[in-house]
C-alpha cells in the first residue's frame, strides 16, 4: 500500500530526509529586489512573487515550464544544482526540471536568484543533507558571484549581507507590515554587464560618507516601517544616477509615482524593473493606477515583503 507524505522543511533542516533516488522535490523561492536605492551591492528584500521548481529523478535531463532557449544543459537551475553538487562532493543525478516563475524576464526582480536558490536546495536535498539555510547562501553565493540577491531568497525580509573569507554573513530584518511595493517592468531589459559599466570606477569621499549615513538609515526605516524616514534617507548617489539613464521611462515612471503618493522610488536591482515604496494598500494602489498604461506593455503589480525560500519533499512509502 503507497501513502504519499509532504516533509515540511522543519523536517528537512533536522536531517531527516535520506538521499533522495525517488520522489519528487518541490522548491518555492521569492522575488527579490537589491539595492533599495542606498544599500547598493549590499541590502536585499525578499517579495511575495514566487517561482515553484519542481524536481524529480530522471534518466535523463529534461527541463519544461521556460522558453526553449533555456531548457538545455545551460538552463541556469540545472547549472547551479551540478555546481552545488561538485561543492558538496555529491553525484549530480539527472533530473526532469519543471520551472512555474511569474517573474518578468525585463531583469531586476532576482530571476536568476530563484534559479541558484532553487538548484542550491535541490542539490542539498537529493544528496540526502538537510535544507540548511547559512550552507545554501554560501553555495548560492559562490554561484551567483554576490549575496545580495541570494540572502533574501534564502532567509527572506530584509537583509544586509557581506562576504569575509569566504563566508557570507547576512543580518536578517523583518520589514514593516504598512510597506508595499509597486513594481513595475517595462518591456525592454538591462544588461547586468552594461548596469556595471555605467559606473563609476570611484567615488569621493564626501559621497561615501553620504551614502553610508542613509543606508542605516533606510535599513531601520524599512523595518519599522516608517515612511517619512525612508523618504528622506532614500536618496542614492552611487549607482542610480548613472542607472537610470538606462532607462528610458525612468523619469516619467519616477515623477508619476512621487506624484500619486509614493513615499520613495527606486531601481530594482540593476533595472529594468523599478519599485515605488507605498505606505499602505491604498497609497500603492494610487500609485499603480498612475502608472499603469503610462508604458505600452509595462507589467505592473502591487508586492510585500515576505519569506525566504520553501522546500517540500513528496516521497513514496510502502
Amino acid at each position: 500500500m503507497s501513502d504519499k507524505r509532504v516533509l515540511t522543511y522543519s523536517e528537512a533542516i533536522e536531517g531527516t530526509l535520506p538521499p533522495r533516488d525517488t520522489g519528487t522535490v518541490v522548491i518555492r523561492v521569492p522575488a527579490t529586489s537589491a539595492n533599495l536605492g542606498v544599500g547598493f551591492d549590499v541590502m536585499g528584500i525578499a517579495l511575495d512573487l514566487w517561482a515553484t521548481f519542481t524536481f524529480e529523478p530522471s534518466a535523463a535531463l529534461e527541463v519544461r515550464g521556460c522558453l526553449a532557449r533555456f531548457a538545455n544543459e545551460d538552463n541556469l537551475v540545472w547549472v547551479a544544482y551540478q555546481r552545488a553538487c561538485e561543492m558538496l562532493d555529491a553525484p549530480a543525478r539527472p533530473l526532469s526540471i519543471s520551472i512555474n516563475s511569474p517573474l518578468p524576464l525585463s531583469g531586476g526582480l532576482g530571476s536568476s536568484s530563484t534559479c541558484v536558490v532553487a538548484g542550491v536546495i535541490a542539490a542539498l536535498l537529493f544528496s540526502g543533507r538537510p535544507f540548511d539555510r547559512a550552507q545554501s547562501l554560501n553555495i548560492a553565493t559562490a554561484i551567483e558571484g554576490h549575496p545580495d540577491n541570494v540572502a533574501p531568497a534564502v532567509y527572506g525580509g530584509l537583509t544586509s549581507s557581506f562576504v569575509e573569507a569566504g563566508t557570507v554573513y547576512a543580518a536578517v530584518m523583518p520589514v514593516g507590515e504598512n510597506l508595499r511595493f509597486v513594481a513595475m517592468a517595462p518591456p525592454y531589459e538591462v544588461k547586468t554587464e552594461e548596469a556595471r559599466k555605467a559606473l563609476p570606477t570611484s567615488v569621493p569621499m564626501h559621497t561615501t560618507v553620504w551614502q553610508m549615513g542613509r543606508c542605516v538609515a533606510m535599513a531601520d526605516a524599512l523595518e519599522r516601517g516608517d515612511v517619512d524616514l525612508i523618504a528622506k534617507a532614500c536618496h542614492d548617489k552611487l549607482h542610480e544616477p548613472h542607472r537610470m539613464l538606462l532607462i528610458p521611462d525612468y523619469d516619467l515612471l519616477r515623477t508619476r509615482s512621487l506624484s500619486a503618493g509614493a513615499c520613495a522610488f527606486v531601481i530594482s536591482g540593476s533595472g529594468s524593473t523599478m519599485l515605488a515604496l507605498c505606505d499602505g494598500d491604498d497609497a500603492a494602489r494610487r500609485v499603480a493606477t498612475a502608472v499603469d498604461g503610462l508604458v505600452d506593455g509595462m507589467w505592473v503589480t502591487i508586492l510585500r515583503a515576505t519569506t525566504g525560500a520553501e522546500a517540500l519533499t513528496e516521497a513514496s512509502h510502502v
